[in-house]
């Protein structure tokens, strides 16, 4: 169901805290997608975000779920714009300030963080680094700045289904949102290219993941981002073999 942020945050509030032996399987998740008014960090902004709140025992039916719409102040890139319906005029109209919804969403992600609960995005670092972007512009605390010291000295604790499907999944082409939930038997909730059918159908992906391979259900909070930053690296080693094999420059980024 969809919420306000103070009915998200009580939700928040009146989750449990979880420990770093919970299992990723059994675990709480606050899913997050945003879409954007193009792609670099730093530079283009979020026009929309939603979290969805997961409680493992109730499902769907127990989703808090919070969305945004933003005013940006830069304009749409016309080719993001296509992706994501849009436009600068109806920003303009109907967008939040940015310095109210980016702390909003700020503070419902470390209500989460201080409990445990692990921020869910599908390929993770483009969602996290898109919101530090938008803190950073409108010189508000950052997410690691406004958790309790216990659980800002280990940073985020993030899950990413891309990452995850990487390591565990074989498959061959392309691992988009949309093949992915077709791939693991995912019914979208809405259109894909909107936050919170997005968000929704990302966090749906760890029930089957989990199921179709218990490792994955087993890793514990302890482990989960050490196991995704190796996951990512034994990737992306394999990727760039691939990538000179054919002529062209090898990556050399980080995950989270």
């Amino acid at each position: 169901m969809t919420m306000t942020f103070d009915a998200l945050i009580a939700a928040l509030e009146q989750a449990p805290h979880q420990s770093e032996d919970t299992q990723l399987g059994s675990s709480w998740l606050l899913g997050f997608d945003t879409e954007t008014t193009g792609i670099t960090a730093g530079r283009d902004a979020i026009v929309s975000a939603t979290l969805v709140l997961r409680d493992p025992q109730r499902g769907h039916d127990g989703d808090a779920e919070a969305e945004w719409v933003i005013n940006p102040h830069r304009r749409m890139n016309p080719r993001a714009s296509a992706v994501n319906g849009f436009t600068d005029e109806y920003l303009a109209e109907h967008g939040m300030e940015p310095t109210d919804a980016i702390d909003q969403i700020a503070r419902a992600i470390a209500t989460a963080q201080d409990k445990h609960i692990p921020l869910l995005a599908y390929n993770a670092p483009f969602d996290v680094h898109m919101l530090a972007g938008d803190l950073e512009r409108w010189q508000l605390p950052q997410v690691s700045e406004r958790m309790e010291a216990a659980a800002s000295s280990s940073g985020l604790l993030v899950v990413d289904p891309l990452v995850i499907d990487r390591a565990i999944s074989k498959r061959h082409g392309k691992r988009t949102l949309t093949l992915t939930t077709e791939y693991y038997g995912v019914v979208p909730t809405g259109d894909f290219h909107n936050a919170t059918a997005d968000t929704v159908a990302a966090v749906d992906l760890i029930k089957p993941m989990s199921t179709l391979y218990p490792q994955v259900g087993h890793l514990t909070m302890g482990e989960l981002m050490d196991w995704q930053r190796q996951a990512h690296d034994t990737w992306q080693a394999s990727f760039n073999q691939w990538l000179e094999s054919r002529g062209r420059a090898p990556l050399h980024d980080r995950w989270l």
